[in-house]
């Protein structure tokens, strides 16, 4: 085994010590799983079911020390980590509700001679390298639909979520899902490779662009599915109709929630010209009054970046963006370890780092343009597709702006939402596949054709 250290991100201190995998042991359990997998696939789907129940009754009984677990080891406010865990309980109640429908038999056609029916099996064996940002919303994407279809599930969660990883297993099992049906997978990067050399029939992974681009790359050409949710660089823009304070408090949010740590946090933000400066105010006003503190204190909002590296990646943004004619707002610096101050930059055009690479962090850049054309332009100016949004009173008006924008959700009057009823996808550098909906079902299952015609 590989050893590695947890550290709290807030305070340096080191949590624990982990006994990680090697590619040996990372071997025996893809074995396990496999062996294990026909009679997984063969258990009644109600029997399946109610694991899945009784695994989300289990994290909402323990919430207070899950909570707190997430909070250490990755540094999300306490009240943001428990509010992860309690809507996480709406996501699997979609799927439990959903997944029976989706894996009926389905006639087609039939004739007098020949009947035509389709049927759904699952994948197999499946393997999930996970995310450290939301680990109990973007797990249960992939985990929950994975075993309520059948297929036995090899989980890596990420290094700096691993005791949360660990919490979802021991619950996992506790809850009556079998310890050869879902298996935790830990350690680092050179783990989550050796997971994808083996037999597997498919690889669901979320994170970023750099690593999601390796992973296709290790699995091109197993002709197995392979599914993407990537990182985004999502644009909002604010149009001269708005409520402004009401605008500027909801997209500060969006921007800065979980530390800006989300794929679909607001990332760049164009505001009508007719309304700038009235909006970067209050916007600002809404910023100063996220308090930066201890993740574990009940008022704080904006706690350590998970990833020491991140400070110096949202340094370079913030020094570029000024060598290229931006203005700092509010904040701009780093603070005493991963801390960084909430950051809103003004006078920022596409050409500048922030506006155009992921910052997964609390720094945001305003532009300002003439109307909803110039709007467009520059918010499909970008290599990611994941979310976009428009805030105005005009339905049509979103309408007609959103149908324009290339990305896998879009957003009137909101930002950095996810829904278990809609599909959850990506376009250009922001992934391949979906999660959630309905497709985050089927995902997990591959089709047959029954061609029936009865003896003559």
């Amino acid at each position: 085994m590989s050893n590695f250290e947890i550290t709290n991100p807030a305070n340096g201190e080191t949590l624990a010590s982990i006994s990680g995998d090697t590619p040996d042991s990372v071997r025996a359990k893809f074995e396990r799983a496999r062996a294990a997998s026909a009679a997984w696939r063969a258990t009644p789907l109600a029997t399946r079911c109610a694991a899945i129940e009784k695994w989300s009754s289990l994290l909402s009984e323990n919430i207070e020390s899950l909570s707190k677990i997430l909070s250490q080891e990755m540094g999300k406010p306490i009240g943001q980590a428990r509010g992860e865990i309690n809507a996480n309980a709406g996501r699997v109640q979609f799927f439990l509700e959903n997944v029976d429908k989706h894996m009926r038999m389905e006639r087609r056609s039939d004739d007098s001679n020949t009947e035509e029916f389709v049927s759904y099996e699952p994948l197999g064996v499946i393997a999930n390298i996970s995310a450290w940002n939301f680990p109990y919303f973007v797990g249960t994407n992939v985990i929950v639909p994975a075993l309520l279809t059948g297929n036995a599930v090899l989980y890596k969660p990420s290094e700096f979520t691993t005791l949360t990883g660990k919490e979802i297993e021991r619950y996992m099992h506790q809850a009556g899902v079998p310890e050869d049906i879902f298996i935790g997978v830990y350690g680092k990067g050179d783990i989550g490779e050796a997971l994808l050399k083996q037999d597997l029939d498919g690889g669901f992974f979320t994170g970023s662009y750099a690593t999601g681009k390796k992973i296709s790359e290790q699995l091109a050409g197993r002709l197995i599915p392979l599914q993407l949710e990537l990182g985004g660089k999502d644009p909002i823009y604010v149009a001269d109709d708005v409520d402004i304070e009401s605008a500027a408090a909801g997209i500060a949010d969006g921007a800065f929630y979980n530390n800006g740590q989300s794929c679909c946090s607001v990332e760049r933000i164009y505001v009508n010209e007719a309304i700038a400066d009235k909006f970067v105010a209050s916007f600002v006003q809404s910023v100063k009054g996220m308090k930066v503190g201890d993740p574990l204190e009940e008022d704080t909002y904006i706690g350590p970046l998970t990833r020491k590296a991140q400070v110096d990646i949202l340094k370079a943004q913030v020094a570029d963006a000024q060598s290229k004619g931006a203005e700092i707002a509010f904040g701009g610096k780093p603070l005493e370890g991963n801390y960084f101050e909430p950051t809103v930059l003004t006078n920022v055009t596409n050409e500048m780092k922030v506006m155009r690479e992921e910052s997964f962090g609390p720094i945001i850049g305003i532009a300002v343009v003439s109307d909803d054309a110039e709007a467009i332009s520059l918010m499909n100016d970008t290599e990611y597709g994941l979310t976009s949004g428009v805030f105005t009173k005009s339905r049509e008006r979103a309408e007609g702006i959103l149908s324009q924008l290339n990305s896998g959700s879009v957003y009137w009057n909101c930002c950095d939402r996810v829904s278990p009823n809609l599909p959850w996808s990506g376009r250009n550098n922001s992934g391949i596949g979906s999660t959630l909906g309905v497709e985050g079902i089927t995902a997990f299952m591959k089709p047959k054709a029954w061609h029936m015609r009865a003896a003559g």
